[in-house]
């Protein structure tokens, strides 16, 4: 009797009273109506943070690059759906979807449930509710193309990846630092922890909770949706290797993800010939044989170590970029050396939380190996790897 009594006084906690929020609205028959649906969502649930609310409106809905020159049959022939990572947002592909358009793809990012309004939102989101709008928006680009690809950043490599084990006429995938394995060994506690508190970390006094592009702060529930994906995706890889091909990059500073791990489920479980890694670090010892490594001590851009966006964005990028606007100087540092950072003091770049005397870092928010980056990743999406680039230099 007793028992029972406790589990009465528990239901509330553990499933909720309150009715969920609403959410980004799915189920549209196109891309174009999903765009306009969410544009209308965001335009009434966004709290703006600039002077420019267009500009953040048009940042943080679904949006779309097409092909130059007109392809065969006036339809493109190839397709790809990117998926933004946690608390992101679609402009995460700012400089990767033009580039992908620009060699022949037709380009759709989407905008995941309870991102691009306010981190509030994803206190009630479910991964179900992120796998649908995957679901939906890559089976309407699939019937307007002849191969369709997916890629991804971090959570949203892990959907993209989720996905395409579900449908085989995914043809590949780029999985830019996918969270199949995070690096707290304590990530399963996520999912109780979400019961009794919303927030695990909140900004620093004076700092905001999001910028133009994405959340500086997500709550508990995000991290407990975040670990159920990556066991998920897990599972797949332990009981069938992906057999299509992949390109995954990797940085070995990464503070979010668990890199030894990463590079063994590279090697056991994307077992195509054609797939490659991208390995951005210090130490080239026991990399797989598919590995293209480049060094991320780089004190010509004053880069100190890669960080789990670095390989996002391009050096030319105009808010995150070497010489960007949006510094991210909150970057687990002391508050004087954050302050300096702000205050527009000589900064180095690297992964969250290295410290080094005399120095004060900022987040890498740029790569400077874009570009031969990008091409590796047309490359490998072809099918078609230069088997001369693994693992010969050291630049």
């Amino acid at each position: 009797m007793k028992v029972k009594f406790l589990l009465f006084l528990l239901l509330p906690l553990l499933f909720g009273c309150a009715p969920k929020a609403a959410l980004t609205p799915l189920g549209q028959p196109s891309f174009e109506s999903y765009r306009e649906e969410t544009q209308a969502y965001l335009k009434n649930k966004r709290v703006f943070v600039t002077d420019d609310p267009a500009f953040e409106l048009a940042n943080n809905s679904p949006r779309q690059w097409r092909p130059q020159g007109k392809p065969p049959k006036g339809q493109p022939t190839r397709g790809i759906l990117l998926i933004h990572g946690l608390g992101d947002s679609p402009w995460s592909f700012t400089d990767l979807g033009p580039a992908l358009a620009k060699n022949g793809f037709l380009v759709r990012a989407i905008l995941l449930p309870g991102c691009g309004s306010n981190p509030q939102d994803l206190i009630d989101v479910s991964v179900e509710d992120w796998r649908r709008v995957v679901s939906e928006q890559a089976g309407i680009l699939e019937n307007l193309v002849d191969e369709l690809y997916l890629g991804g950043f971090s959570n949203g490599a892990s959907l993209a990846l989720e996905y395409a084990y579900q449908n085989p006429r995914v043809k590949g995938l780029l999985l830019l630092s996918p969270a199949i394995k995070s690096k707290v060994g304590v990530d399963f506690l996520a999912p109780l922890a979400a019961v009794f508190k919303d927030w695990i970390m909140v900004p620093r006094s004076g700092q905001p909770e999001k910028d133009a592009f994405r959340y500086r702060i997500v709550p508990t529930n995000a991290f407990a949706q975040f670990y159920y994906l990556s066991v998920s995706v897990r599972r797949l890889l332990r009981d069938r290797p992906f057999d299509r091909p992949v390109i995954m990059i990797l940085s070995e500073s990464d503070s979010v993800l668990d890199i030894p791990f990463m590079v063994n489920a590279f090697e056991d479980g994307f077992t195509n010939p054609a797939s490659r890694l991208i390995y951005y670090g210090k130490n080239r010892r026991n990399l797989p044989d598919r590995t293209y490594y480049r060094t991320d001590d780089l004190p010509e851009y004053r880069i100190s170590s890669f960080s789990h966006m670095g390989a996002m964005f391009s050096p030319t990028n105009e808010f995150y970029g070497f010489d960007g606007q949006e510094p991210m100087c909150d970057n687990g540092q002391s508050d004087r050396a954050q302050k300096r950072c702000l205050a527009g003091d000589e900064i180095w770049y690297s992964a969250w939380g290295l410290w080094k005397p005399g120095k004060i870092h900022a987040r890498l928010t740029f790569n400077p190996y874009f570009d031969w980056q990008f091409q590796v990743i047309l490359e490998v999406l072809a099918g078609r790897p230069n088997p001369q680039d693994n693992l010969t230099s050291t630049q």
